[in-house]
């Protein structure tokens, strides 16, 4: 958006009484913030749930200089300004009640991010913070992007994690994008920032207050097709967390613990509310797997036919199930030794996003298998058969 336009939007969101469903509702009605700004008094308190006092309000607003400083100090630290009608603007978190109207955003989004959120205890024990960088290395090698809140204990676990698998992690701040905390994650910050994105809908220089922390939540899990709980006490955030993911129809998971450590009874009373209970990454996998294939992320499973690969048969004598065309183009390259992703990217011309997402249908269809080194070879038995 041109700079003048965005000037528009910081000052709609500064505008007393306009929070964020009141500015999705003034963008709708009228088009855009300076829409907003140039229409009546009279039109603005006839739009549903302004009324007199917030019309007032946004006809007063005079304060365009601090829109424009704000402006000049997104660009000063090289982040973006995303504002919910940019075609970058994560397509998931339109999808929550309240999601925020503007996102400054260092690094880059993609709405092809295959994403999970994991979150837990800021107390995290060793076993918490083992458990959690081994699960989110297993996720990145798998091509997912693992969302947390970059705080002490298993997020910032979630997010080494990540990196040492050489995947995207996105860090979601309680505070302005200027202000990080805890201060210790510094380095972290900026290796999040180069591996994917942190992003933050508070302006510069909003400090960590304990009220933006819950508020941050809803778009850690708005952002992720699921919330991973590794270590949560009875009165964790994480457990916020995972209520919030409930509500916006996300999938839950929870890590199993000690039975006789506070940091597991949250999770437990999670896994006897009905989550899903995490042992290997696969358990989150097979379970987001149909919404990879709504969203067209996944080709969905064909029907059985025996002309997809000629004499292809399973250990147990039944038939592989067809193939997309992408997965017999990954699948045929998989012969022999192991290969990389990067090589199935140079034999099948496919971007790295479509192999490493055919790769995970295949997978979870028993074709193949993923070894060390992020190489993958095709399962025994649909090669001793073919």
């Amino acid at each position: 958006m041109q700079k003048e336009s965005l000037s528009d939007w910081l000052a709609l969101k500064k505008v007393e009484g306009v929070g964020n469903l009141a500015f999705k509702t003034l963008v709708e009605a009228l088009g855009s913030p300076a829409k907003v700004f140039a229409a009546s008094y009279d039109t603005l308190k006839r739009i549903p749930g302004i009324g007199d006092k917030t019309a007032a309000q946004i006809k007063s607003f005079d304060d365009w200089k601090a829109c424009e400083k704000e402006l000049e100090r997104v660009r000063q630290a090289g982040m973006t300004l995303l504002t919910f009608q940019d075609a970058d603007y994560p397509r998931r978190l339109l999808n929550i009640y309240d999601f925020p109207p503007l996102l400054y955003v260092k690094g880059t989004l993609s709405n092809e991010d295959i994403p999970i959120a994991v979150v837990g205890s800021r107390q995290a024990s060793p076993y918490g913070r083992f458990t959690t960088e081994r699960l989110c290395r297993e996720l990145a090698l798998r091509g997912i992007v693992v969302v947390s809140g970059m705080a002490r204990g298993i997020d910032s676990a979630a997010h080494s994690g990540a990196l040492a698998g050489r995947g995207r992690t996105i860090a979601v701040l309680g505070s302005g994008p200027d202000v990080i905390y805890p201060p210790e994650n510094e380095a972290l910050h900026l290796k999040i920032a180069a591996n994917g994105a942190v992003i933050s809908e508070y302006p510069f220089g909003t400090p960590p207050n304990a009220a933006n922390f819950p508020a941050r939540n809803r778009i850690i899990s708005g952002l992720s097709l699921g919330v991973v709980v590794v270590e949560a006490g009875m009165k964790s955030g994480s457990l916020i967390t995972a209520r919030i993911a409930l509500e916006q129809g996300r999938e839950v998971f929870a890590v199993p613990g000690a039975i006789d450590a506070s940091g597991s009874r949250g999770t437990h009373r999670l896994l006897k509310e009905g989550a899903k209970l995490i042992e290997s990454v696969d358990d989150i996998l097979e379970e987001i797997l149909p919404q990879l294939q709504g969203a067209g992320l996944v080709p969905p499973a064909a029907h059985p036919s025996p002309e997809a690969i000629p004499g292809a048969m399973t250990s147990d004598g039944a038939r592989l199930e067809s193939l997309s065309e992408r997965e017999r183009l990954v699948f045929s390259a998989l012969a022999g030794a192991p290969v990389d992703v990067n090589a199935l990217v140079h034999a099948t011309g496919l971007t790295i996003q479509e192999v490493i997402t055919v790769l995970l249908q295949l997978e979870l269809n028993g074709l193949v298998r993923q070894m060390p080194g992020n190489r993958y070879l095709r399962e025994e038995s649909s090669c001793r058969n073919r």
